[in-house]
C-alpha cells in the first residue's frame, strides 16, 4: 500500500503542500483556522479537489482572516454557496462562519487559535474528537485526524523514511516534544 509520501512525490499539487506544509508546526491562527476550514471542505471528496480549489477558497474566505469570517452574514452565505471556485455546501459553508466565531470565544481563555491546541495538548485521538466536537462544528474523526496531523499535533503525517520528516523533526512540532 502506497503512503501519501510515495504518492505526492513529483506530483504539481500534492508534492508542494506534502514537502512544506502536510506536518510541519502552523504558528498563525488564519493558517491553522485555513487548514481547519480546507480539512472540513475536504470530507467526502479527494484531497486533490481540495488542492485545486484552494486559491477559490482564499478568496472567497477573504483570506481565511478569521475576524473577517466571523463577520460574514446572509450575503455572504449567498455569495459563497453561488462560488463555484469552492466547495458549495450550506453545512460547510455554515461551518467556517460559526467556526471563525468560536475561534474568537477561544482567544478570551487561550489569547489565539494555537493557544487553545497548546493548552490541550498532548491528547490521543479519541479525547482530540470528543473536545473538537464540543468546541467546533462539522468535525468528525477524519477531519479532526487530518487537521492534527498536518498541523504538528498528531504523528504519522510522513514516514519515517520520507527526506520531509527530518526537516520537520527539525521544527520540534508539538507531538515531538511529548516523547
Amino acid at each position: 500500500m502506497s503512503s501519501y509520501c510515495d504518492i505526492a512525490q513529483g506530483h504539481p499539487f500534492h508534492g508542494p503542500y506534502h514537502d512544506t506544509e502536510y506536518g510541519f508546526p502552523i504558528d498563525d491562527d488564519d493558517r491553522l483556522f485555513e487548514r481547519l476550514i480546507l480539512e472540513i471542505n475536504q470530507a467526502g471528496l479527494s484531497w486533490l479537489t481540495i488542492l485545486k480549489k484552494r486559491d477559490g477558497f482564499r478568496a472567497a474566505y477573504a483570506d481565511f482572516q478569521i475576524d473577517r469570517v466571523a463577520r460574514f452574514g446572509d450575503r455572504d452565505k449567498a455569495r459563497l454557496l453561488a462560488d463555484v471556485a469552492i466547495i458549495r455546501n450550506r453545512l460547510k459553508v455554515d461551518a467556517a462562519i460559526d467556526n471563525a466565531r468560536r475561534i474568537q470565544d477561544l482567544r478570551d481563555g487561550h489569547a489565539s487559535f494555537k493557544g487553545w491546541l497548546d493548552a490541550h495538548h498532548p491528547r490521543s485521538l479519541a479525547d482530540w474528537l470528543k473536545l473538537f466536537k464540543t468546541t467546533f462544528r462539522f468535525t468528525g474523526c477524519e477531519i479532526v485526524n487530518e487537521f492534527l496531523l498536518s498541523t504538528g499535533y498528531l504523528p504519522g503525517a510522513h514516514e519515517e523514511s520520507c527526506p520531509v520528516f527530518k526537516q520537520i523533526a527539525k521544527t520540534r512540532p508539538p507531538w515531538m516534544r511529548t516523547r
